[in-house]
């Protein structure tokens, strides 16, 4: 007997039959194509149920052999044992996969809208420098970002750095100081980068959840930190007008800001302290509640006086670069010293300028002694902070600047300032 040709005449058959009856059923679907949109909807509806209704005729059957079939021999009492471990089988399985999918997903409906989440939040978390704090933050609006009040307290200009190394200070601060709430507002808008708040938060038990960050700031370099972990529970605190998100997921510094979001990659929560392990996250929808009323009465603001003296005015140059109000601190610059430059030539030599410390400036009381005029003279010592691919560098300097009153107020005409190389603890302090 040809078994071979036998099986290739059945496959050739098979595969004919089945070739005619999709043909036959598009020819039947696409024509008149006018019909077409109608018997795409009933068609599918048709065989949609029809495959229900044969699904559920045969779990019956299936049943109801078990019962009764087991009964006419020891053949079929042995078939029926092995259909029922079978079927118990198949639906413990299906209880593991459920839980399973709940413990991964949180819910049923998340399982299907994780694509994309982790990329669209690494780019959108964003880096926040401030004064003696750093940490992370996230757009709200198209040009507004939340963040922690520690991040930026005590700190009028803090700056705000992409994940491309782009860096921008905002124009405008409020916030909520006993919320630990900040937003920075800026004065170009971000559409692709905005996480909406919601309205309610509601968590399944040990549903999954994504913080992001940049942990220890601009100490580390790289990309941001995307780290997960599971919902625990709603915290509250008397001491705190916000509600917590409790977490098993872990912060280091840095990360404070940063957003909480779910499966799908709806924002929660603000990052906010972790504990032995224990994260803490303002919920998202207190934020939400809260904006509305923040003010700037707790935020630091810019106080110079450069029309004082040459030290203050001196102060306030240096002030104005580190808040980048850089038409403010080309204003100081006196006629004389504009006669060799302008203002995109001065500009640009700070370009890389995240951060000016001022550690001095008060009257120098050398002057006399070097043929300087003792009445327009201030001794200056000061840090920056450059951000330079990606990665801060520290440089340190000191010296003079001779100034000269115009209009009232005291103007850099000449300076002499130094690099300091490796500067020991007492040059900061003496």
């Amino acid at each position: 007997m040809d078994y071979f040709g036998r099986v290739a005449g059945f496959v050739k058959n098979g595969w004919k039959n089945v070739v005619d009856r999709l043909r036959a059923y598009f020819k039947k679907l696409l024509f008149p194509l006018w019909l077409f949109p109608i018997k795409l909807l009933t068609y599918t509806t048709y065989y949609i149920l029809k495959f229900i209704i044969k699904l559920l005729l045969a779990f019956f059957g299936l049943i109801l052999d078990c019962i009764v079939f087991p009964f006419k021999s020891l053949k079929n009492f042995l078939k029926s044992i092995v259909y029922i471990a079978v079927a118990t089988y198949l639906f413990f399985s299906l209880l593991v996969i459920g839980d399973y999918m709940t413990r991964q997903y949180g819910d049923w409906d998340k399982f299907f809208c994780g694509a994309g989440v982790s990329s669209k939040l690494k780019k959108s978390v964003v880096r926040i420098v401030g004064g003696n704090s750093e940490g992370s933050g996230f757009f709200v609006t198209d040009n507004q970002i939340i963040t922690n009040f520690h991040v930026i307290d005590g700190e009028p200009s803090p700056k705000i750095i992409f994940e491309d190394g782009r860096f921008i200070t905002p124009v405008k601060i409020i916030g909520d100081k006993d919320a630990d709430l900040a937003l920075l507002q800026t004065e170009d808008k971000y559409p692709d980068l905005v996480y909406s708040l919601p309205d309610d938060l509601k968590f399944s038990e040990n549903e999954p959840l994504i913080s992001a960050g940049y942990p220890l700031g601009t100490d580390l370099t790289g990309k941001a930190t995307v780290v997960t972990g599971n919902f625990i529970d709603f915290r509250k605190s008397k001491a705190s007008p916000v509600g917590y998100i409790q977490t098993n997921l872990s912060l280091v510094p840095g990360m404070s800001g940063g957003p909480l979001i779910d499966q799908c990659g709806s924002v929660v929560g603000v990052n906010t302290q972790s504990l032995a392990g224990l994260s803490l996250f303002i919920t998202a929808a207190d934020v939400k509640v809260l904006i509305p009323g923040f003010t700037d009465q707790a935020i630091e603001k810019i106080n110079v006086d450069p029309s004082a003296s040459p030290e203050e005015a001196v102060k306030a140059f240096y002030t104005y670069l580190k808040a980048r109000r850089m038409q403010d601190g080309f204003n100081l610059l006196s006629k004389k010293y504009l006669e060799k430059t302008n203002f995109t030539e001065w500009t640009a030599r700070f370009t890389n300028i995240l951060d000016v410390e001022i550690f001095k400036s008060e009257k120098f009381d050398n002057a006399k002694a070097l043929g300087i005029n003792t009445d327009d003279t201030a001794f200056v010592k000061f840090g920056t902070k450059n951000w330079v691919d990606g990665e801060a560098e520290w440089h340190y300097y000191e010296g003079t600047w001779q100034t000269v009153q115009e209009d009232g107020v005291y103007k850099m005409l000449k300076s002499k300032i130094k690099e300091v190389t490796e500067p020991g603890w007492d040059w900061f302090y003496e």
